[in-house]
């Protein structure tokens, strides 16, 4: 019987947000859930550690021959279910699934617009817009393997959230509607894996995990995950590619991905 919970997005759409809402919910903390603690309670499939020894770097082949393996071992973390952040999309490679179905209880799949996906994805990787655009659009796109990751698979925008919401047992919430709508669309979250959110509790973890208190965690004390090419927790707003796109840029987002964007009302 599946344990796996995949807390599974597309890079810069919500997880890390909704990685941290959860802690501060289930484990009810005094202050605010350290954001630099949140694997105490929650999985990243793609650490090194989970596949290899330190200063080793597998194959796409070698990865794929111990994922099966490595998603037993994570059932065994916690008694109950157990959450795994994962940008993976929910396909196969070299014949095995990059999310083991046999391990898996749900998914929570967090999508954004695609648009402000691009300028949050460039800020956080240090690239130009145009090249993370390209980069959303092409069904190969995929991270490499570091001594501190192994590879992951998103491929284009379109087909990593098609992936997921097409898969059994999954629960797809817009970044849009935990934004405009929190304590609805977060106890929708809670609901989903099993209860009623208790209103006062649910509050206080939304307030825990705000944009604002997870930005004065970083500031104060740094984001392992981050990067060094600027703050992980950037602005945390909906709809800045109005101001911050140009026409063909957006253009050529809608173009390559209007099917999903109308299904989720991006478009119109």
């Amino acid at each position: 019987m599946g344990k796996i919970v995949w807390l599974a997005s597309y890079p810069k759409s919500g997880n890390t947000w909704v990685r941290a809402f959860l802690h501060n919910y289930i484990l009810q903390p005094a202050q605010p859930q350290n954001i630099n603690a949140l694997t105490d309670f929650s999985a990243v499939e793609c650490a090194a550690a989970f596949f290899h020894q330190p200063g080793e770097v597998l194959t796409t082949a070698e990865t794929q021959r111990k994922r099966p393996a490595v998603h037993a071992q994570l059932t065994q973390l916690h008694e109950d279910l157990v959450f795994v952040k994962t940008h993976n999309a929910n396909v196969a490679v070299h014949d095995i699934p990059l999310c083991t179905p046999e391990f898996t209880a749900g998914a929570v799949y967090m999508i954004r617009d695609p648009r402000d996906v691009a300028l949050s994805y460039a800020a956080f990787a240090g690239k130009k817009v145009d090249d993370i655009i390209t980069f959303m659009g092409n069904p190969r796109a995929a991270n490499r393997a570091t001594e501190k990751q192994v590879f992951e698979l998103l491929s284009s925008w379109s087909n990593h959230a098609a992936s997921w919401i097409g898969a059994p047992k999954t629960l797809v919430v817009r970044y849009e509607d935990l934004v405009t709508e929190p304590e609805k669309y977060f106890g929708k979250i809670v609901h989903y894996l099993g209860g009623d959110a208790e209103p006062e509790r649910l509050k206080r973890a939304i307030e825990f995990s705000s944009f604002d208190t997870l930005s004065a965690q970083e500031r104060a004390h740094g984001y392992r995950a981050g990067t060094a090419a600027g703050a992980f927790f950037r602005a945390g707003k909906t709809g800045q590619w109005r101001d911050a796109l140009s026409l063909p840029q957006r253009l050529k987002l809608e173009t390559d991905h209007a099917g999903i964007m109308r299904k989720f009302g991006y478009l119109a």
